[in-house]
C-alpha cells in the first residue's frame, strides 16, 4: 500500500477500508494526516470554511441511578439500600430552575440523560419530556441515546421503534451518541456489561434514522481497546450513515475522546490509565474525517483535551469546538479538568483563526439571543 495513493483517494471522498486507515495509522506522519483532513473539512464545509461552530446548552441528568455499571462512569449509583441517600430522581421544581437559568445564558437546549434505573420505563420519560415542552415549548430536548433506548424498551416491552415514535411524540428533537464507547463487544464486555452490545447500538441509531430523528455519534477510545477495534467502529458508524434514509441527517457529527481515568473502577481495579498525547488526539480527529466522509462535522472534546489542543484539531479536520457545556456531570466525575465561558470558547476559536458562530443542533447558525447581546466577538 503507497500512503500517498491512499490520501489521494481519501480526498475523493471515498471509502477507505479499515487495512487502508490503519496503514495511515502507521505510516503517515501527523503533517499528512492533518492536511488531507482539512482538505476534506473544506469539502464538506465549502462557504463556510474561516466558521468554527459552538453552542450553548446543558447536560442535564434524569437519575444518577444505573444498572449498566460502567466501569470508567463516577457519576451513577446502583439501585441497592447502601446508596439510597445519594440516589435522586430530578424533580420538577429542579427542571424549571435548570430551564430558566440556560435560557437567561442564552442557551435552547437540554443534553437530558441519566443512569439505567431499573423501574423508569417509557412512559417516566414521556411524562418528563411532555412537562417539559409546556413549560417550555421553546426548549430542545437532545436526550437519551442507544443504551438508554435498549434499556427502556426492555422494561416497557416495546421495541425500539415504537419507544423512539412514543418519545419523539412527547417531544425527544434529537438523540446524541452516548454510550458508544468502542462498538465491539469484547471491549464493551469488560468496561460495559451491563450496556447494550454494539449491534443494538447501532440498530437504535438505524431505525432512529429511519424516524428522520437525527443523531450524532461518538467513539471513548485509550482504554483498553486495540487500534483494529478503534478503526471497525469508525467502519461501523460509517456503514449506518450509509444505510440512512434518503433526506435523512443521520449523524449530524462525530465527536471522538478520550478516557477519563481519575479515580473510575477501570483505574483502580484494572489499572487502565488514559495515555492518549495531544499528538494522538489530533492524529484520532484527523483520521476521523478521513475514514468519515459521510459525516459532515467532526466536533472536537475541549473537555477532556483542553483548548490548546482543539485549536490544533481545527486546521486538522475538526469544524466545531460543541457546547459551552452550562452543567456537565458524567465525564467531569472521571476527571475531565475544563471549563469555558461563551466568550471563552469564541476566544479560542478566534486565536486559531477563524470565525465563531453559534449553532443549533442541527448545524445551522443561531441569531444572537439577548443573553449574549454584546457578548458575541465576530
Amino acid at each position: 500500500m503507497n500512503t500517498s495513493d491512499l490520501l489521494q483517494k481519501a480526498l475523493k471522498l471515498e471509502f477507505l477500508s479499515m487495512e487502508e486507515g490503519m496503514h495511515l495509522h502507521y505510516h503517515a506522519n501527523t503533517a499528512e494526516l492533518m492536511y488531507t483532513a482539512h482538505e476534506i473539512r473544506k469539502i464538506k464545509k465549502a462557504g463556510t470554511n474561516d466558521i468554527v461552530t459552538w453552542q450553548i446548552d446543558r447536560n442535564v441528568n434524569t437519575t444518577n441511578v444505573c444498572v449498566a455499571n460502567c466501569k470508567f462512569c463516577n457519576f451513577f449509583v446502583p439501585p441497592t439500600e447502601k446508596f439510597a441517600h445519594k440516589a435522586y430522581i430530578t424533580d420538577d421544581a429542579t427542571y424549571k430552575a435548570k430551564a430558566e437559568e440556560t435560557f437567561a445564558l442564552g442557551g435552547e437546549q437540554f443534553l437530558l440523560q441519566g443512569g439505567h434505573h431499573p423501574e423508569l420505563g417509557v412512559e417516566f420519560y414521556e411524562e418528563t419530556f411532555s412537562k417539559l415542552k409546556s413549560w417550555f415549548p421553546e426548549l430542545r430536548l437532545h436526550a437519551l441515546g442507544p443504551p438508554e433506548i435498549v434499556h427502556i424498551s426492555g422494561l416497557s416491552g416495546l421495541s425500539y421503534r415504537q419507544t423512539l415514535e412514543r418519545l419523539m411524540a412527547a417531544g425527544m428533537d434529537s438523540m446524541p451518541g452516548a454510550g458508544a464507547e468502542i462498538l465491539d463487544d469484547r471491549v464493551r464486555r469488560i468496561i460495559s456489561n451491563g450496556k447494550c452490545s454494539g449491534e443494538e447500538w447501532l440498530e437504535v441509531m438505524r431505525v432512529a434514522h429511519q424516524l428522520g430523528l437525527t443523531t450524532s455519534a461518538t467513539m471513548m477510545f485509550g482504554h483498553i481497546e486495540t487500534i483494529e477495534e478503534r478503526f471497525d467502529h469508525l467502519l461501523r458508524i460509517r456503514a449506518v450513515q450509509a444505510q440512512r434514509p434518503e433526506g435523512a441527517n443521520g449523524f449530524k457529527a462525530f465527536i471522538p475522546w478520550p478516557y477519563q481515568d481519575d479515580g473510575t473502577l477501570l483505574n483502580r481495579v484494572k489499572g487502565v490509565r488514559n495515555t492518549v498525547t495531544a499528538d494522538e488526539y489530533v492524529r484520532t480527529i484527523a483520521i476521523s474525517r478521513i475514514m468519515l466522509p459521510n459525516i459532515e462535522n467532526i466536533q472536537a472534546s475541549w473537555l477532556t483535551v483542553g483548548p490548546k489542543v482543539a485549536q490544533v484539531c481545527l486546521h486538522g479536520g475538526a469544524n466545531d469546538l460543541g457546547s459551552i457545556m452550562i452543567e456537565e456531570n458524567v465525564v467531569s466525575a472521571a476527571g475531565a479538568p475544563f471549563r469555558l465561558s461563551a466568550e471563552d470558547i469564541q476566544q479560542v476559536i478566534i486565536e486559531a483563526g477563524y470565525t465563531p458562530r453559534l449553532r443549533t443542533q442541527m448545524y445551522e447558525f443561531r441569531p444572537t439571543p439577548k443573553a449574549l447581546e454584546g457578548k458575541i466577538l465576530a
